[in-house]
């Protein structure tokens, strides 16, 4: 069993770290204002049917994540902490809390490219916002279990700027269209029972991404 105290004070840890530098949160909402605006020029005074919303909003989604979500271990390494961490903490613990961060952060995220998307593009209307918000729900754990593992595995290469996103890519591809497709139901106001197929991918997804994370987690950062 995992010790929730320990875990939570390695949440604790990274969330007084983030506030003290703002790395990440300043990454996500620089990328996220400019990636919408960048749209809404391309777009000029076009309007995006549902299909062209829903691809456009998780592709802000996907850029944003690679430009802030790596942070939790490649900071371990910047810092020289990472040895302190392997010594002091089980990587079950390490895992989770961490875990917990990028799921906070992905939710935050998600949360103000909504917020964006409302106030920017009129036809962004949630017909069944039950539907949207499952998707947004399951999609930010998904985003976020992929995005920790593969952050473990790339924090102690030379060029990991560059091999993160080219390792997450084809990781998220899945993802990246369930999440798609249950986006454009919600838009098009299709009931919530239409997309259960997509929410049950996106359940398993959560969970074979998270148990092989957690399986292989103690291999990648004792490496």
């Amino acid at each position: 069993m995992l010790d929730l105290a320990r875990i939570a004070a390695v949440v604790r840890k990274d969330v007084r770290s983030e506030l003290r530098n703002r790395y990440s949160i300043n990454a996500l909402a620089m990328f996220v204002v400019t990636a919408v605006a960048t749209i809404l020029f391309a777009l000029r005074s076009e309007s995006p049917g549902p299909a062209s919303l829903s691809g456009m909003y998780w592709v802000v989604v996907f850029f944003s994540a690679m430009s802030g979500l790596a942070r939790v271990f490649v900071s371990e390494e910047e810092r020289g902490t990472a040895l302190t961490l392997q010594l002091t903490t089980s990587s079950g613990v390490l895992f989770a809390g961490k875990l917990a961060v990028n799921v906070a952060l992905t939710m935050l995220l998600t949360a103000a490219v909504t917020a964006l998307y409302l106030i920017a593009f009129p036809t962004f209307v949630l017909r069944t916002p039950e539907t949207f918000l499952l998707t947004v729900i399951f999609g930010s754990i998904g985003f976020a279990s992929a995005s920790t593992i593969l952050a473990a595995i790339i924090a102690k290469a030379n060029s990991r700027g560059t091999l993160y996103p080219v390792l997450a890519f084809p990781v998220l591809i899945p993802l990246l269209m369930t999440v798609m497709s249950a986006t454009e139901r919600a838009l098009e106001g299709e009931p919530l029972a239409a997309a259960a197929g997509d929410l049950q991918v996106l359940v398993g997804y959560c969970l074979i991404m998270i148990a092989g994370s957690f399986l292989l987690f103690d291999f990648v950062w004792s490496e």
